[in-house]
C-alpha cells in the first residue's frame, strides 16, 4: 500500500469516526427536543424555523436556562448583554483551544470570531480602518447604483434572495475588497458554506466542502494580495497588505481576515435584507408606510435586526469562576446567548412581538453582539440594507408575495433561502 492510499484511508476512518458522532448528537438534541427540551428544539424543524415562541418559553422560566443537554443558556437582553461585555467570558476555551471538538475538525479560521485578546485585538485595530462609517459613506452611491442594476434586471415574478437581496452584498463586498465581479457568485456559495458551518459540523460531506472552500479562498486571496503588494489600489486588502509589509499581520493571519470580511459582509447582509422584506410584507401597513415616505428605511433596518435578527445567538465561555444570575459557573463553563430572544425581552421593548418601524427603541437590540466583539461591518451591513429598502419601496411599490418563503437549515444564521415576489419595477428617479 502506497502512503498516499494509506493516508486516505486514514482520513477515510476519521471522518467514519466524525460522522458516527454527529449522528449520535443529532440523535440526541432530536430525542430531547421531542421530549421537550426547548434548547434542543432550536436546533430542529419546524421549532428551528420560527423559533421566537420557544425564547418566549424561555424567557419565561428565566434570564438563565439548564437545558437537558447541559447547556446554559442566557435568555434575557440585560444578562445577553452583560456576558457579551464580560472580559472574563470568551469565544475559547481558557487554554485557547475550541470549546466544539467538531470545529477544531475544521480548523475554523474565521479570524477575529475565533480569537480571544490580545490577537483579537491587534487584528480589529489593522482592519477597522476599512469599516469608519466616513469611509464607508463614499460607498453610498456605488451601492446606490448596484441596487438599482439589480432592479432593472427584474421583470415580473422573481426570487428577491436570488435576483437582489443576495447579490447586493456580494458585489458589495468584491468591491470593497477588490476582487473581480466574475467570482461574485463562486464567492457567494463559499460564504454559504462557511456561514454555515457556524451551526458547527453537519457531516463529513459538509466537512469535505467547508475545507474545499476555506482552500479556494485561500487561493484566490493568495493570488489578490499578491497582486496589490504590486499594484496597490483603493481597497481594504491593499489597506491590509501594507499592514503585512510592515510586520503588523502574518500572511496567514491577513488571508484568514480576508475569508471573515467576505463571509461576513455577505451573510449577515443577504439575510438582514430578507428577513426585512418578508417582514414588511407580512405587515402591510408597516410596507405602505415605508412605501409612502422612503426616508423610513433606517428605522426599517434597525427593527428588522431586533424583530428577527440574522444572527440568532452566539456562544461565550467562562476564563474563569464567574457568579451568574445566581449560578456559579466554573471555567470553561460555556454559555449560549439567544441574542433574537435579547430583542423580544418585554422588559426592554413593549409589544415585542409587534414589527413595528416607528418603535421608539428598536435600536436598543444585540442583533452585532456587544462588547469586543461587536460586529466590525455592522456601519456597512445597516448601510446596504437601507439602500437596498428604499430602493423597493420607491421602484417596486407594489410588490407582494408570490409563494411561500423557504427558510434556510439552520439555527444560529437566520435567512431565507428564497422568497417568491412579483411586482411591476418603476423606473429610477
Amino acid at each position: 500500500m502506497s502512503t498516499s492510499q494509506a493516508r486516505d484511508g486514514q482520513s477515510r476512518f476519521a471522518e467514519l469516526g466524525l460522522s458516527a458522532r454527529l449522528v449520535a448528537q443529532g440523535a440526541l438534541t432530536w430525542y430531547f427536543a421531542k421530549r421537550g427540551d426547548l434548547v434542543a428544539r432550536l436546533l430542529h424543524a419546524p421549532w428551528r424555523d420560527n423559533p421566537y415562541p420557544v425564547y418566549r418559553q424561555l424567557r419565561e422560566r428565566g434570564p438563565l436556562v439548564r437545558s437537558k443537554l447541559g447547556t446554559l443558556v442566557a435568555t434575557t437582553h440585560q444578562l445577553c448583554d452583560e456576558i457579551l461585555r464580560d472580559r472574563r467570558f470568551g469565544v475559547r476555551t481558557s487554554d485557547g483551544s475550541y470549546g466544539d471538538p467538531t470545529a477544531a475538525a475544521v480548523e475554523l479560521q474565521l479570524s477575529l470570531l475565533e480569537l480571544d485578546p490580545p490577537e483579537h485585538s491587534r487584528l480589529r485595530k489593522l482592519a477597522a480602518p476599512a469599516f469608519r462609517p466616513r469611509r464607508l459613506e463614499t460607498y453610498r452611491e456605488r451601492i446606490e447604483q448596484i441596487a438599482d442594476e439589480l432592479l432593472d434586471g427584474v421583470r415580473g415574478e422573481f426570487d428577491l434572495i436570488r435576483d437582489f437581496a443576495g447579490p447586493l452584498p456580494i458585489r458589495v463586498i468584491c468591491e470593497l475588497l477588490g476582487l473581480p465581479p466574475l467570482d461574485a457568485e463562486r464567492l457567494a456559495h463559499h460564504g454559504r458554506v462557511l456561514a454555515g458551518s457556524l451551526d458547527g459540523i453537519r457531516s463529513a460531506r459538509h466537512l469535505r466542502q467547508m475545507r474545499e472552500s476555506f482552500a479556494e479562498l485561500d487561493g484566490i486571496f493568495d493570488r489578490l494580495i499578491e497582486q496589490r503588494r504590486a499594484d496597490p489600489g483603493n481597497d481594504v486588502v491593499s489597506d491590509l497588505v501594507a499592514a503585512l509589509d510592515e510586520d503588523k499581520i502574518t500572511g496567514t493571519e491577513l488571508v484568514q481576515l480576508c475569508d471573515l470580511l467576505l463571509v461576513a459582509g455577505f451573510e449577515t447582509t443577504v439575510n438582514l435584507i430578507g428577513n426585512g422584506a418578508l417582514a414588511l410584507l407580512r405587515n402591510p401597513d408597516q410596507w405602505a408606510q415605508l412605501r409612502a415616505d422612503p426616508d423610513l428605511a433606517p428605522a426599517v433596518v434597525e427593527e428588522t435586526l431586533r424583530w428577527d435578527p440574522p444572527v440568532q445567538m452566539t456562544m461565550r465561555i467562562a476564563h474563569e469562576p464567574v457568579e451568574l444570575a445566581g449560578r456559579r459557573l466554573a471555567v470553561d463553563t460555556p454559555v449560549l446567548a439567544l441574542l433574537a430572544s435579547a430583542g423580544r425581552d418585554p422588559a426592554v421593548h413593549p409589544d415585542p412581538e409587534r414589527f413595528d418601524i416607528n418603535r421608539p427603541d428598536r435600536a436598543d437590540h444585540l442583533a452585532f453582539s456587544s462588547g469586543i466583539h461587536y460586529c466590525l461591518g455592522a456601519p456597512l451591513a445597516r448601510m446596504e440594507a437601507e439602500v437596498a429598502f428604499r430602493a423597493l419601496a420607491t421602484r417596486l411599490p407594489h410588490l407582494h408575495r408570490a409563494g411561500a418563503a423557504t427558510r434556510r437549515p439552520t439555527s444560529i444564521i437566520h435567512g431565507l433561502e428564497a422568497l417568491p415576489v412579483t411586482g411591476r419595477t418603476l423606473s429610477p428617479t
